[in-house]
């Protein structure tokens, strides 16, 4: 928490119509209140959930045997990264499913066929991927399982999610501190009403201009503030997700503008640089065109020691500085295409690349592992 003084409120609030705001109305959002400053804001996200799950109709290879093997003998093994490739009826590929993290708890006989075995793994769902549960097509032989660098591990017939009941974990609650109310917020509190509504907050800038969105909630309860002034304290119960404790150190930054000095990102640690990216995304001019093909971009290498910080110098040899050019490969893909900053062909100068060769892809995040400098090379030429 930070104290930003009396005449510098760090935060606005606003009415939050989502209903509206989906039909587009033009009226869906009131500013309800200037806010000097917030506490309980920052939350890093939860590690993965651990899920147990059975393997049915198991034929187990090369790790996942060993793993199996060595669970008889010591009550469970690990075995890392696991791959579920959906297979359709006559053994096309559907769609991946992943688990991190994976540790094998023990086996049994498939009771539908002796030859096979049904096993029960422990592990995480993927944070790298979002499409839920794999369910298995009509017909389909099953999955075919498979390692990290695609090393076959069997296949299996079947997946089960082994379901316990767990409690669910209590979010901490926001404190907006300082806040001057108004419009029908102020009516409201003035009314005594209990329901005071759903509400977004914003982070602001010097300037009172917005940085980002920072959460989205229920507005709970009000005291008045010791801040004086006729201030009211408000609690809001969170329903989005929470910035990162890293959202604080980019926020400083970004705090007198939008930067006008290049690899300003490079002092956030690799999580400050991951929400960089979507600080920049959200300050990214959509109307701006791009500029005409043939021209040369300057990338500076001399901080890209990860793929958030590649990312970010990336954003600015196309966009200047606090640009943005792709969150991940997936949208640099998609800038690459147009109508993001630069139109192809055009040349990319990669300076100091020497940095980004020694650092790229060498410290994986769980079991993912980033492109290598090779690999980022490659999806350009692609």
């Amino acid at each position: 928490m930070r104290d930003t003084g009396a005449d510098r409120p760090a935060y606005v609030l606003l009415s939050y119509d989502q209903e509206a705001e989906f039909n587009c109305e033009d009226d869906y959002e009131e500013t309800w209140a200037l806010c000097a400053d917030a506490e309980g804001l920052f939350a890093d996200p939860r590690p993965p959930e651990r899920r147990t799950y059975e393997l049915l109709g198991c034929a187990p290879e090369g790790d996942l045997e060993a793993a199996v093997t060595r669970a008889r003998d010591e009550g469970s093994a690990p075995l890392g990264f696991l791959v579920l490739e959906i297979l359709y009826a006559k053994g096309e590929r559907v769609h991946e499913w992943y688990l991190e993290d994976v540790r094998v708890l023990g086996d049994g006989p498939c009771a539908r066929d002796l030859s096979l075995r049904d096993i029960t793994v422990e592990g995480a769902e993927s944070v790298h991927d979002a499409s839920g549960y794999p369910q298995r097509p009509s017909l389909s032989p099953g999955f075919r399982l498979l390692g990290a660098e695609g090393e076959r591990r069997g296949t299996c017939k079947d997946l089960a999610h082994i379901r316990e009941e767990r409690p669910e974990p209590l979010e901490p609650e926001v404190r907006l501190l300082g806040c001057s109310p108004r419009g029908a917020l102020l009516h409201a509190l003035n009314s005594e009403e209990e329901d005071l509504g759903h509400a977004k907050l914003l982070r602001l800038d010097a300037h009172g201009r917005t940085i980002q969105s920072a959460v989205e909630g229920e507005l709970t309860e009000w005291i008045p503030s010791a801040r004086g002034g006729g201030m009211v304290d408000l609690t809001l119960e969170p329903w989005s997700e929470r910035p990162p404790t890293a959202a604080e150190e980019v926020w400083e930054i970004w705090d007198r503008g939008r930067p006008t000095e290049p690899n300003l990102w490079a002092a956030c640690s690799s999580e400050g640089r991951e929400f960089w990216l979507g600080t920049a995304l959200a300050h990214h001019d959509q109307d701006r065109p791009d500029e005409p093909s043939g021209g040369t971009c300057h990338l500076d290498g001399r901080h890209v020691t990860d793929e958030p910080g590649f990312l970010c110098a990336m954003g600015e040899a196309v966009n200047g500085p606090g640009g943005y050019f792709g969150r991940n490969y997936a949208a640099l893909n998609d800038c690459l295409a147009g109508r993001w900053g630069a139109a192809r062909p055009f040349t990319l100068v990669w300076h100091h690349a020497h940095v980004a060769r020694a650092c790229l892809g060498v410290t994986p995040r769980a079991d993912y592992r980033p492109l290598t400098f090779e690999e980022v090379l490659a999806l350009f030429a692609k």
